[in-house]
């Protein structure tokens, strides 16, 4: 076994193991965490594949700018911690099922013979001059324009989802009117009294009372 395919083998079951502990912690930050961990995890399965312009836009994109965007929703919804442990064993048994069964569908499917090295061998190293930044970019908007639209729409109605949640009104908090705040005049927010003016007291006559 060669030294590519060790990291091959290492790569994907850390990335495997992180993948299910996002899926089972009860806790979101950690999960968020562990999301991290199995992002950087298929990165490095990425550069075995000699593919280093999406493991670095992996880490850039997902690690830096995405996570950061889950954690700051996951820290503005409120999630009741206690709650969420409370129904973890009711649907643990379901759950465990439908992942053992997912795990033997897996199982026949790679060992059905249809997916050995013979049928998909590793592909050949790209040569001196190969950019896989100028390739990906061709097929990007050529041969798969119309799902890489779809997927911007996608995203574009998670960030309109994210934010319609966060500014959701709560009855802890003080909501204020946007509208209403740049419609508000002078008049309403200053009123001008007139008193008469009064003669200070002289601090002799003060100190003789």
């Amino acid at each position: 076994m060669t030294f590519t395919q060790l990291a091959f083998y290492f790569f994907a079951t850390v990335l495997i193991f992180a993948a299910a502990m996002v899926v089972s912690i009860r806790n979101p930050v950690k999960a968020a965490l562990f999301l991290v961990l199995a992002f950087f995890s298929a990165a490095c399965v990425w550069i075995t594949l000699e593919a280093e312009f999406l493991a670095i836009v992996l880490v850039l994109v997902y690690v830096g700018a995405v996570m950061v965007l889950f954690l700051f929703v996951v820290m503005m919804l409120d999630i009741n911690l206690a709650r969420m442990r409370e129904g973890f064993g009711e649907y643990l048994p379901i759950g465990g099922l439908i992942a053992v069964l997912m795990v033997l569908e897996i199982a026949i499917v790679l060992t059905s013979g249809g997916f050995g090295e013979e049928q998909f061998p590793r592909p050949e190293g790209h040569p001196a001059g190969f950019s896989d930044t100028k390739e990906l970019g061709r097929l990007i908007y050529t041969a798969y324009v119309y799902p890489f639209e779809l997927a911007a729409v996608i995203l574009l109605v998670a960030i309109v989802a994210a934010i319609a949640l966060t500014l959701r009104k709560r009855p802890d908090t003080k909501y204020l009117d946007p509208a209403r705040q740049v419609t508000v005049k002078k008049a309403d927010r200053l009123r001008v009294v007139k008193m008469p003016a009064e003669k200070r007291a002289d601090r002799t006559t003060e100190g003789e009372a």
